[in-house]
């Protein structure tokens, strides 16, 4: 359970606050910014602990299915992937285990919502033939010569 405060609760008595993060999250809100959510540094490294572990056994099942096993599993949990071709779900399925792996390691789970963005925005483009056959068809325009890169 999250308990809310607002922060100037937290400067004026900061031993109830702390008092309340023994007992689980607190939500500080700040009236010019983002709430800031305090949490105890044990509950975090448990966490973390688990991330990793869960992304560690995560990558292991996938190693041990075939590129259209993994592709199959991960398109259950996100129907979006069956927009793509074939071999991009296989594709997708290697960069999800990846960046599940990376994100684990590294505390940063951007890291994977990046991928899961970058794939989701891809099967958009699969899912109208018109755009794809406009973004993958040759260019008959000549747009001129290239401009030699600034140096810096």
């Amino acid at each position: 359970m999250t308990t809310e405060v607002q922060w100037s609760e937290l400067q004026r008595d900061p031993k109830a606050v702390a008092a309340l993060a023994d007992r689980g999250e607190v939500r500080l809100r700040r009236r010019d910014g983002v709430s800031l959510l305090l949490v105890r540094e044990d509950e975090v490294a448990a966490a973390a602990e688990g991330a990793v572990s869960a992304a560690r056994a995560l990558r292991n099942a996938l190693a041990h299915l075939s590129a259209e096993q993994a592709a199959e599993v991960l398109t259950e949990e996100f129907p979006w992937a069956d927009l793509l071709p074939v071999e991009d779900r296989q594709r997708f399925a290697v960069d999800f285990v990846r960046a599940v792996g990376a994100s684990a390691e590294t505390g940063r789970w951007s890291v994977l919502g990046q991928v899961l963005l970058e794939w989701r925005a891809a099967a958009a483009v699969h899912a109208d033939p018109a755009l794809v056959e406009e973004l993958t068809g040759p260019l008959d325009d000549d747009l001129g010569p290239v401009p030699a890169p600034k140096e810096d």
